[in-house]
């Protein structure tokens, strides 16, 4: 069943505030059958009823948020019931409750607050326990969809959802449903995933696919039926056996912290580039303190030999940033915190710095693993500053997850 989310205010659309209503709903929905088939953001004033007449012809199932308050400008309640030429009756059960919440916060009890409580003929209250418009729920009729008219501020929206909205849902679902299933890979381009395994996929029938590139990795999204995203799960897994670190939206940290956490073995880094940047990506998640070590970021040079013991000999011939320099501040820090891994990144964020030998976006990223190999990888991010950081910290992070499970189980 299709659904089409109006969300109302001006506010929205003057980029005042952020909207955050459709992920909301369209994740919420998913699970019990419904998707949405488009997303409508209207100004306060008569562009509402426009927006609802038109989702009306359109959709099966309408959810409208904000314009539900006490002000002059909050009229969706007003202009659904005028649309619907549904009259409104004021209802005591919740002129009740605001008055209880006004009393109890001290609060006067004035006629425009009051406006909250009018319902149309034949709507059911959807009780709001964290503020005093109501939210409405107008089952499907012959001149409309099912409608919901529920509150603009999410701590208001999301729990009445979950415990108003989502079991008249329930009730509603259809029988038949879509399922669907992400693969994320790191360190792996859009158009190389596609030509991979895009036709392949769609050749197995009744399947949607799409792909969502972000800094550093992208998403594979697959829609339909159980057993055609069996088949493009084996596929995916198939063509890319190590690239997929999660199918359950586990960032590329968790995932490394888990394997950590399984094999009971710890990390230390070591950044010039990155800033900290890598640091506080494993640090962000939580349990990382059983695995994670000690970060130095040694941006200096002077640093790098006071921290790590990096050898001064190698500045001059190669560099701060090169593979010997990367190699030495990994091994350092590795030797420093006695840990089992450590990462090290040394670069040129930009813009300004390159040469023609190591232009602007030239990174090396060296692993140092308690065997005593050390992995130095090269690469080159020619962006801005702060997705070069996402983009070597990425790699650096994959790198180290690409090891640990390369080698044996856990201990």
């Amino acid at each position: 069943m299709n659904a089409i989310v109006i969300n109302t205010g001006t506010e929205l659309l003057l980029g005042h505030v952020l909207n955050t209503h459709l992920q909301f709903i369209a994740r919420e929905i998913f699970p019990l059958g419904f998707r949405v088939a488009r997303q409508l953001t209207v100004p306060d004033g008569v562009a509402i009823q426009e927006a609802l007449s038109e989702a009306f012809c359109s959709a099966e199932l309408v959810f409208v948020t904000g314009g539900l308050g006490p002000t002059s400008d909050d009229i969706t309640r007003d202009a659904t019931a005028e649309l619907l030429r549904l009259p409104l009756q004021r209802d005591a059960t919740v002129i009740s409750a605001i008055t209880a919440r006004l009393t109890a916060r001290g609060f006067p009890i004035t006629e425009a607050v009051l406006r909250q409580a009018e319902v149309p003929e034949g709507a059911v209250v959807l009780p709001n326990a964290n503020g005093t418009a109501p939210g409405l729920y107008l089952p499907s009729a012959e001149n409309r969809p099912h409608v919901f008219l529920l509150p603009g501020p999410p701590r208001e929206l999301h729990p009445m959802f979950r415990e108003s909205v989502a079991p008249i849902l329930q009730s509603i679902r259809p029988a038949q449903r879509l399922e669907a299933r992400t693969f994320t890979l790191a360190c792996v381009g859009e158009s190389v995933v596609e030509a991979a395994v895009g036709e392949q996929i769609q050749s197995l029938g009744e399947v949607e696919l799409g792909y969502c590139a972000r800094a550093g990795e992208v998403d594979i999204r697959v829609l339909g039926g159980r057993a055609v995203l069996d088949q493009a799960e084996a596929l995916i897994k198939r063509a890319f056996p190590d690239a997929v670190f999660t199918s359950s939206g586990e960032s590329l940290e968790a995932a490394v912290v888990r394997l950590l956490t399984e094999r009971a073995q710890t990390l230390a880094t070591a950044e010039s580039c990155t800033g900290g940047y890598l640091a506080h990506r494993v640090t962000n998640v939580p349990g990382s303190s059983a695995v994670f070590l000690a970060g130095h970021i040694t941006y200096a040079n002077e640093a790098k030999q006071r921290e790590l013991n990096v050898a001064s000999s190698l500045f001059e011939p190669h560099g701060a940033v090169s593979e010997p320099v990367a190699r030495a501040m990994a091994e350092g820090a590795r030797r420093k915190a006695h840990a089992d891994y450590a990462l090290a990144t040394t670069g040129i964020a930009g813009p300004a710095g390159g040469s023609g030998e190591k232009p602007v976006g030239t990174v090396f990223i060296a692993l140092a693993c308690r065997t005593g190999e050390t992995i130095v990888e090269k690469s080159r991010f020619l962006t801005d500053r702060e997705t070069f950081k996402q983009m070597t910290t990425q790699a650096a992070l994959e790198m180290l997850r690409r090891r640990i499970i390369a080698t044996l189980s856990p201990q």
